[in-house]
């Protein structure tokens, strides 16, 4: 089997927030499903087997577009030369890409989509807009891996929530992303600091790095909400899943609710106090990284767990990256400072009407094989859903190791949301937060935006809403 790169697209681009469930208890039982692929399955197919248990054909081609964001590509890439050892003189065409609805969304109305889609990034398709075209990928996880285990038994708990709508398993999520505020732990040691726990630490610590001619935070415009993503999580901690539901349901209040403005007053009081390195919404979202893990510019950045293998390139030397939860506004918060916004990410989708729905199924099946989540795992530094995969080292990776030592903390205290991703609003809420940013509009600009963006969903008919309880 050859594989094939199609260069749509190169450039590393933001990832957006995760897409994800209502709420991942890890420690849940995987969601139940129910059925397996779409009748309106397309594409030529060859006998079934147990190591061929989709079907897929000899000699066939897999179309397969893949996010190019801070995991890259290249390990979808090598599960397709595993698949070669299976199927010889078949082809994966492997397309990178950053525009995926932008790409996509033509395909998808003229009925030749691909066979496969990492469905990610800020320019994403909404999952709820594509739910009718795209196969239950219960057949997949019921499969058993190249190992000879059944799927389902080799990953975490919780995993398939992330992408199940109204019983539908719709998208396999493949890593594991844990969203934390990054630092080097050399320069904390170095100083004598500590990660803030709480909104007013943070905002002593800040003071702490103006002395020091030194900024708290750093953002560029790409990627100007993942502070959205801090403040919700640092929302939900405080006030638990009240503040949780109201987001998720586009309630009419939910970005007037008190925790919530809490935190927008905390980061309004960083911005207005000159906390934030000037210019972000000017500045690419790589270069303002850079400019944190490699010029030391900033002392935090809020993140996925996706940030070490995007700046490897751009880290100085004994940096020594670390995560730390996500601030709290108080420690009477509902959630203990120590629980996680974590969720299964990187969503994968096979196309109904693709050509090789079964070559499709195959490539996934392949990725989630011991070997191909090892091999994300080492050159990614993330974990990915299979478990067992990552040693106790780390791979050599500080980072890795503090994920690992953050979701033992959190134990049950995991959660997520869903709304962001599936309305597909990042876009218009990155212009709302560039202008918070800079300064140009405080918390009640800011509440305000972010209502009328919400309110805009909720009121458009057209619009497939999806209750969350």
């Amino acid at each position: 089997m050859t594989i094939e790169k199609t260069p749509l697209d190169r450039r590393t681009f933001l990832r957006g927030s995760i897409a994800a469930a209502a709420l991942i208890p890890l420690g849940s039982t995987l969601a139940a499903c129910a059925g397996g692929g779409s009748d309106s399955a397309g594409g030529a197919t060859g006998k079934a087997s147990a190591t061929n248990p989709f079907g897929m054909a000899d000699k066939s081609t897999v179309d397969a577009v893949i996010f190019n964001g801070g995991y890259g590509t290249d390990y979808v890439t090598f599960a397709g030369t595993e698949l070669a050892k299976k199927h010889p003189g078949s082809k994966a065409k492997i397309s990178p890409s950053t525009q995926i609805a932008q790409e996509l969304q033509p395909r998808f109305v003229g009925g030749n989509p691909p066979d496969l889609i990492d469905d990610s990034g800020a320019n994403q398709i909404g999952l709820n807009s594509i739910l009718g075209q795209v196969e239950d990928l219960t057949d997949v996880i019921n499969a058993k891996n190249l190992e000879g285990t059944a799927i389902k038994d080799t990953l975490y708990p919780g995993v398939t929530a992330p992408g199940t709508f109204n019983g539908k398993f719709a998208a396999l999520n493949y890593v594991l992303t844990v969203y934390a505020v990054w630092y080097s732990s050399a320069l904390f040691d170095e100083n004598g600091w500590t990660p803030p726990k709480t909104w007013d630490e943070a905002m002593a610590l800040g003071a702490k790095a103006k002395a020091k001619k030194k900024y708290l935070f750093v953002w560029g415009k790409e990627a100007a909400t993942y502070y959205q993503t801090l403040a919700i999580s640092s929302a939900i901690k405080q006030g638990g899943d009240e503040v949780r539901l109201a987001l998720e349901n586009l309630d009419k209040k939910a970005w007037s609710h008190p925790d919530v403005q809490d935190v927008f007053k905390g980061l309004e009081s960083a911005v207005k106090a000159g906390y934030f390195k000037p210019g972000g919404s000017g500045t690419q979202f790589t270069h303002a990284q850079a400019q944190w893990s490699q010029d030391e510019d900033a002392l935090l950045y809020p993140s996925g767990s996706w940030i070490e293998n995007e700046m490897k390139k751009n880290t100085k030397s004994g940096f020594k990256m670390k995560g730390a939860p996500e601030m709290t506004v108080s420690s009477d918060s509902s959630m203990p400072y120590e629980a996680l916004h974590s969720a299964a990410g990187e969503p994968f989708v096979v196309p109904s009407k693709g050509k090789n729905v079964a070559g499709g199924k195959e490539l996934l099946r392949t990725m989630l094989s011991h070997d191909a989540a090892t091999n994300f795992e080492k050159t990614r530094l993330a974990p990915t859903i299979v478990k067992g995969t990552v040693p106790a080292d780390g791979f050599g990776s500080t980072a890795l190791v503090s994920q690992t030592d953050m979701l033992k903390g959190a134990g049950s205290n995991i959660f997520t949301w869903n709304f962001v991703d599936l309305y597909g609003i990042n876009p218009d809420q990155l212009v709302v937060w560039n202008s918070f940013l800079d300064g140009k509009t405080d918390a009640s600009g800011l509440t305000s935006g972010l209502q009328k963006i919400s309110d805009k969903v909720l009121n458009d008919d057209s619009v497939k809403k999806i209750k969350v309880t």
